[in-house]
């Protein structure tokens, strides 16, 4: 089995997610690569040699420029704030790395489209980390619509419900609370919420054609954690659409952070005219489903528990009847990297299927700026892979 020296970056939230996925992978699933965690980059060194210990890496690096330009590096891991997505990405794939990014690709799609230019260029393995996809009850809902159990599609709906910036005395910026800051994240829930709610629906429905929106802003402005000052609010805290996809479906989309209650409900609704799927990540390992040709007495909505070895990933795992969970949606999209590494092609979404996410964030943005309907580039070729 041949190493593949990783180097990451990145130690929040996500550079732990993609850690335990690279450090898990190998005892489940067989595979042609052994990922070895080499070198973790942040700036905060004090912090970062905290991360090295805890996970298990060799070494620390505080510049992302020498972590691309190291020749014990095989694969780049980008697991930090959006504003640095695109300078990362292009760096590594010009010094002929394997390019893996957390969601969303970028800011924005003009930034999307130079590293997908940069990817496609170089011809490196690439990946962005739509984890919702590696849900093995997902995964299932995938293959019964490609197998046609639903027929004709008519109706998608998605929502993706927080409640964690509601406090107007939050700040945003800096580390932790970047995600509050526009030039840093690009937008708000729009990007961040509805970008998963968008890749998973076009994985699973097609591409989308044209959106209506609106956002809102619930708090005009907030204390700056860098500057100390309080400056004007630019990401939206709410955001929902409608949308039409190009097979003729109609959808909604919602997502906010001021569902007081919720902390990551999200869930998705397909309606087919044979069929309908409900899936709730609260209730992740389950697939609500309702087949009209079951016979009327007994038709209903049953709760199949995805568990057993024939469906998808399971085998990998326990015993039927055992769960498995949020964490694991990582490691089956480390596998699936690798184990496409090995045939010496990119897994699903590459970058420039995650282009396409980003082409319908912005025409969600533009409409809710412009009030109008707004045709979504690359239109009816949005369908990924």
């Amino acid at each position: 089995m041949k190493k593949l020296n990783i180097g990451m970056v990145g130690y929040g939230f996500m550079g732990r997610t993609h850690s335990n996925a690279f450090s898990q992978v190998n005892h489940f699933f067989d595979l042609p690569f052994e990922p070895v965690l080499k070198t973790i980059c942040a700036r905060n060194l004090d912090r970062a040699e905290a991360f090295k210990a805890k996970w298990g890496y060799e070494l620390v690096e505080t510049d992302w420029r020498r972590l691309v330009e190291s020749p014990e590096i095989d694969l780049i891991d980008i697991a930090s704030p959006n504003d640095t997505h695109a300078g990362i990405a292009i760096a590594a794939a010009h010094a002929g790395k394997m390019v893996m990014c957390e969601k969303p690709l970028s800011r924005n799609a003009a930034e999307s489209e130079a590293m997908v230019r940069a990817v496609r260029a170089a011809g490196v393995p690439n990946m962005v980390w739509y984890n919702y996809r590696r849900v093995p009850a997902v995964t299932l809902a995938k293959q019964w619509i490609d197998e046609g159990r639903l027929g004709k599609v008519f109706h998608y709906r998605a929502k993706f419900l927080q409640d964690w910036t509601i406090s107007s005395d939050l700040p945003q910026g800096g580390e932790g609370l970047w995600r509050l800051d526009v030039s840093v994240a690009g937008s708000g829930v729009t990007g961040d919420l509805l970008a998963h709610c968008i890749d998973t629906a076009m994985w699973l429905n097609g591409g989308i054609d044209e959106v209506s929106a609106m956002t809102e802003t619930f708090i005009k402005s907030r204390k700056h954690s860098l500057t100390g000052k309080v400056e004007p609010v630019g990401i939206d805290d709410a955001s929902a659409f409608l949308a039409r996809f190009h097979n003729g479906s109609l959808a909604t989309f919602e997502a906010t952070r001021y569902a007081r209650g919720h902390k990551a409900l999200y869930t998705l609704e397909i309606n087919g005219e044979h069929a309908s799927i409900i899936w709730d990540l609260h209730d992740l390992h389950r697939l609500q489903w309702f087949d009209h040709k079951d016979a009327g007495p007994t038709r209903g909505w049953r709760s199949i528990h995805i568990t057993d070895s024939d469906h998808p990933y399971m085998k990998q795992w326990w015993v039927p009847g055992l769960q498995i969970g949020y964490e694991h949606t990582f490691i089956h999209q480390a596998a699936d990297f690798l184990s496409a590494v090995g045939a010496g092609k990119s897994a699903s979404p590459t970058f420039e299927e995650a282009l396409l996410t980003d082409y319908v964030t912005d025409a969600v943005l533009s409409s809710a700026a412009n009030r109008q309907w707004v045709k979504v580039q690359g239109g009816n070729h949005a369908t990924h892979a």
